[in-house]
């Protein structure tokens, strides 16, 4: 097979690979999507103990049936405006790969949506958008009813500095 081929196959691969259900979520009047995979569960908005010296975006941690979960608000880890806390603002514990195994975690979002079927077909590659842009924790962009959802990689929303970091606030 030639070259092309090859880069043509795994191309193909690597859209099909991302195949598979979302739960999506606003943030900022923006659609993301989770694998559905990496969700443990949803939870509404409780009180979260925060912990000194941490980044902004580390709200703190929850004791969830008596474990202790760091929590994440994506708003401010994206840079986006921090907003008031709604009734429909939830936490998203997700499951993640750390370096000692695996990782609880929530991230705090505007809003859940539904959860939806996504085909590879519907999923484009993230565009470029210079050097200085850190595009790493974007899967790729779904494309739905005339509109585009952000499928996040949640592997990769903390860098490995980060993600040592809250692996330690257990």
């Amino acid at each position: 097979m030639s070259q092309v081929a090859n880069t043509m196959d795994a191309s193909i691969n690597a859209i099909v690979d991302k195949e598979g259900k979302y739960l999506t979520f606003s943030l900022d009047n923006e659609e993301y999507g989770i694998s559905i995979l990496k969700i443990k569960e949803i939870i509404g908005m409780i009180q979260v103990t925060s912990v000194p010296r941490t980044p902004n975006f580390v709200r703190g941690v929850i004791n969830l049936r008596g474990k202790v979960i760091p929590v994440v608000d994506l708003r401010l880890r994206f840079d986006l405006e921090e907003a008031d806390y709604t009734e429909r603002t939830c936490i998203i514990v997700v499951e993640i790969s750390g370096t000692s195994g695996t990782v609880l975690f929530g991230v705090v979002v505007d809003s859940v949506s539904e959860v939806l079927n996504i085909k590879g077909q519907n999923i484009e590659e993230t565009p470029a958008f210079g050097a200085n842009a850190d595009m790493e924790h974007i899967l790729g962009m779904a494309k739905i009813d005339g509109g585009v959802k952000i499928l996040l990689d949640i592997d990769r929303i903390l860098s490995s500095n980060e993600m040592a970091m809250i692996e330690n606030i257990h």
